[in-house]
């Protein structure tokens, strides 16, 4: 904060800061992996893990089936560890297409061996890395919850030497409070930023340095899963079921999952690649609808919804990578963005991605360098490691759906993916671009016509706000909305008036709403209202930090910031 705050303004008083060896943004598998790699290396490193939840794993969302390669290399023994969370193995691999009425179940031999399931695990990753914090802790890392990275803080060489912490007790009008305290630097030799998709710092770094010089441009999905308790006759352990197909057409792409864990848990997933085109399309929606297919729903007669969450995915891969380092640090796990979109799994990349990273920065401290070029050397490396041999050999999945759609997409895909299997790595296709970003994907609402979505009957399907109900998402209201619209009157202009105020549909969590003069929400196939009478409304309590919005929004015009620390939803078991 400037001066201009006011000579008496508590924002201006210096922060306190303290000092480590290397400092971690976020309790993933990817910042937890690297903080024990830094401790098996040299238990004199001092390593610090800040995490924006109220606990570690309130923020984590994944399927998950997880590949135990990473925990393999990570901690050779962990399965004789009596509480290691990964209990049930996969023991049957179903690939189901789905049509408006039924469904076939594609034959295993014709899959890719690289998308066999079996020797994997069916798991909470919330639970995941709330173990690896209870392993890195008992190392000597430092891990601080309830914190939220909200700033850099660069050396006087424009290198990154730390982060700081949000300031609390700011009000609605953004002014202090009297519960106002000022946040904490971290200054670090080497920072290592592991946000998951689309953080807030590492964005800012991405543009900062042009990380994404060169690069195809980031590619999304948003993921939605529900946690339910079933029928224990319904209930078949170790069962994994992938499908695509129905509701969502041939030109938008997406898929779903239904993990059967132990304790007659199953989670049911759903992800919708944000490239679609159409405004009045609801991923939510999509997502209650798809429960609704008699191949689907039997599974659920009886049974009750216990959770809820939303997150955005990468799914750009090989060709999209950003550089993964920076003077001063480097970008670990999903801020990278290492997920194999086939087989959607991340977390295995995760772990060896910060691994990676941890042992060149271990490298760098033993020479005595700090805060400059030396994590080039993990840059260097990645593409030729597991990590780039796992994303090189289902690079052109992604674009070859984007490009031709389900049908035809997929298809050619399971062909490259063979081929690359075969041969390594090499395709006749070479490697293919993504095309647009994301958000110009998006087609102005003239083009397109309202979609009918039949309401929820509160049994199989339900709405938005029941949903956030389950999430345990809380934000103290009277703080700055964090989700910032960079033009408010862009908003009115665009995108309302020209593709029909798309936010309220994308965001899985009923945030945004356009209100006409009466205050009435402005729903699909109203007439549309002068934009003087409009208004767009924020309710940023019920955010579950997706980041759809910072993605997909049309003319990027909403970015997605940290809140209070500690706030948002809380996972349990997600």
């Amino acid at each position: 904060m400037s001066e201009a705050n006011g000579a008496d303004d508590p924002r201006n008083e210096p922060r306190e800061s303290m000092e480590f060896d290397v400092v971690i943004v976020g309790a993933g598998p990817a910042g937890l992996a690297a903080a024990i790699r830094l401790k098996q290396i040299d238990e004199n490193i001092s390593v610090v893990v800040l995490e924006k939840g109220a606990e570690v794993g309130a923020h984590i969302l994944s399927g998950a089936v997880i590949d135990p390669v990473g925990l393999d290399t990570l901690i050779p023994d962990w399965r004789d560890d009596p509480d290691q969370p990964l209990k049930t193995p996969v023991t049957d691999d179903h690939f189901l297409y789905l049509g408006p009425a039924g469904g076939m179940r594609l034959p295993n031999f014709m899959m890719p061996p690289l998308m066999n399931n079996h020797c994997n695990y069916i798991a909470s990753l919330g639970n995941v890395c709330r173990w690896l914090a209870g392993r890195a802790e008992a190392l000597g890392v430092e891990i601080y919850p309830g914190f939220a990275a909200a700033e850099l803080i660069f050396d006087g060489n424009g290198a990154v030497k730390g982060v700081a912490t949000g300031d609390m007790g700011i009000g609605r009008d953004g002014e202090p409070t009297a519960m106002f305290a000022r946040g904490m630097e971290l200054h670090g030799k080497y920072v290592l930023i592991g946000e998951g998709v689309r953080g807030s710092l590492a964005k800012q770094l991405i543009a900062k340095f042009s990380l994404d010089e060169g690069k195809q441009p980031g590619k999304y999905g948003i993921g939605l899963k529900e946690l339910w308790q079933v029928d224990p006759a319904k209930h078949r352990p170790g069962l994994v079921q992938h499908s695509f197909g129905w509701p969502l057409g041939n030109r938008t792409g997406g898929g779903s999952f239904l993990y059967h864990l132990e304790d007659n848990l199953v989670a049911v997933g759903f992800v919708v690649h944000l490239n679609y085109k159409n405004p009045f399309l609801k991923p939510f929606e999509e997502f209650q609808r798809f429960k609704t297919h008699p191949m689907i729903r039997e599974t659920f007669g009886g049974a009750k919804r216990i959770s809820y969450g939303a997150r955005a995915i990468t799914e750009g891969g090989w060709q999209s990578v950003p550089k993964v380092s920076f003077p001063g640090g480097a970008l670990i796990g999903c801020s990278a963005g290492f997920v194999n979109v086939p087989r959607i799994k991340g977390s295995h990349n995760a772990m060896l991605s910060g691994m990676l990273a941890a042992d060149k920065t271990a490298e760098a401290l033993s020479k005595g360098r700090a805060n400059d070029d030396a994590l080039d050397a993990y840059e260097a490396d990645w593409r030729g490691s597991p990590i780039g041999q796992d994303l090189k050999k289902v690079r052109n999945v992604k674009p070859l759906w984007s490009r031709f759609g389900t049908m035809v997409g997929v298809g050619i895909g399971g062909i490259d993916m063979w081929i690359n299997q075969l041969t390594g790595g090499w395709s006749p296709l070479g490697t293919l671009g993504h095309g647009k970003a994301d958000h110009e994907a998006l087609e102005p609402a003239s083009k397109h016509a309202p979609i009918a979505y039949p309401k929820p009957d509160g049994e199989i399907t339900f709405d938005r706000l029941s949903s956030v109900f389950l999430s345990n998402t809380n934000h103290e209201e009277d703080q700055p909305i964090h989700l910032k619209v960079i033009d408010d009157g862009l908003q009115k202009r665009s995108e309302y008036a020209d593709y029909a105020g798309p936010s309220w549909r994308y965001c899985p969590a009923g945030v945004y709403e356009w209100l006409n003069a009466d205050g009435d929400t402005i729903g699909d196939g109203a007439e549309r209202q002068p934009d003087d009478a409009v208004r767009f409304q924020i309710n940023a309590q019920n955010c579950v930090h997706c980041k759809t919005c910072d993605i997909k929004d049309p003319n990027q015009n909403i970015n997605w910031t940290v809140p209070q620390g500690g706030e948002g939803p809380v996972y349990p078991n997600m």
